[in-house]
């Protein structure tokens, strides 16, 4: 035998002999998610010494934007095989923010570093669900209530209002996004917030309002005076100053509009189904109109209020 054989006998020998350590070092975490509120569930490959998967000094664990802040862990609860830990902690994570773990003497020596994360497609979609029905912004927070009241009276009308509504928002709210990011930020003019948003939903609505005046006339004539409220609506200034307090990017704005769009023209054709089939109830003339308007807009808000704590992803 020469030495290149006895040279690629070795290499050979070497990596059957590490190869096993290193895919347990890489595949040994299968699983990881959030539980309860408090919670993270780890999945192994193969069964751990409890020693060490129930020690919580053995954990380190942070949220990604704030490495220096741990995690107050309570318990590392081992189910009977071994092969998974429920990691419990003393506060409610923030799932929307990715955490870090590092266990040590996990897989050996070294320590074991992995990342807990929800599925970004979910996320989007949490937030679209919040501000379409969790957090609908008027019947949770109450805004946007004259537009509301004045054009949620026939379901052809309600139904305009809200796709109008709809298209002003997602356009506005991703002009100022862009605005935001590359405008505000970087030269210090967070200040100007409210007043650049204000003007960008002027900008929008005044050009929806030309488009709509030429294209359906009929829809343009029956929101009336409501179609320029639409620049004063609370809503739409409300999304811009969200998208900024949290710091969204884009897709995540597109959501928030999308949601907060669709929230009003769902509490609009809600309000002028039941508008409708008031019409024809024998109603106490101290209750008609407004008053009975303001009942039927609190039991929507209470029926709304079943939705709080919904957790989709």
């Amino acid at each position: 035998m020469n030495v290149k054989n006895i040279q690629r006998l070795v290499v050979f020998a070497l990596a059957t002999l590490l190869l096993p350590t290193w895919l347990q070092a890489a595949d040994f975490i299968t699983g990881k998610s959030f539980g309860d509120a408090n919670e993270i569930v780890v999945e192994f490959a193969g069964a751990v010494d409890p020693a060490v998967a129930g020690d919580i000094t053995k954990y380190t664990v942070f949220e990604e934007p704030d490495p220096d802040i741990q995690l107050q862990l309570l318990s590392a609860d081992l189910a009977d095989n071994a092969k998974s830990v429920s990691l419990k902690f003393a506060d409610p994570l923030n799932t929307t923010q990715t955490h870090i773990v590092s266990v040590a003497g996990l897989t050996g020596d070294e320590i074991t570093t992995f990342s807990v994360a929800k599925s970004y497609l979910g996320y989007l979609f949490s937030i679209l669900i919040s501000a379409l029905l969790i957090q609908n912004f008027v019947f949770t927070k109450y805004l946007g209530l004259c537009v509301f009241f004045g054009t949620a009276k026939r379901k052809s009308t309600a139904k305009g209002m809200g796709v109008v509504f709809t298209l002003v928002m997602v356009i506005s709210a991703s002009m100022a996004w862009f605005l935001y990011q590359f405008v505000l930020i970087p030269f210090n003019l967070n200040f100007l917030q409210i007043v650049v948003f204000i003007g960008l939903t002027s900008l929008t609505v005044q050009a929806v309002d030309t488009v709509l005046r030429k294209v359906n006339p009929v829809l343009f004539n029956s929101f009336g005076v409501y179609l320029v409220l639409v620049i004063a609506n609370c809503i739409v200034i409300a999304v811009p100053l969200i998208l900024a307090n949290n710091n969204y990017n884009y897709f995540e704005t597109l959501m928030l509009a999308l949601g907060a769009g669709g929230g009003f023209l769902l509490a609009l054709y809600l309000m002028s189904s039941v508008s409708e089939r008031l019409e024809l109830a024998n109603i106490p003339p101290s209750f008609k109109g407004l008053p009975m308007a303001f009942i039927v807009a609190g039991q929507f808000a209470m029926a709304f209020l079943g939705f709080s704590g919904l957790q989709v992803f």
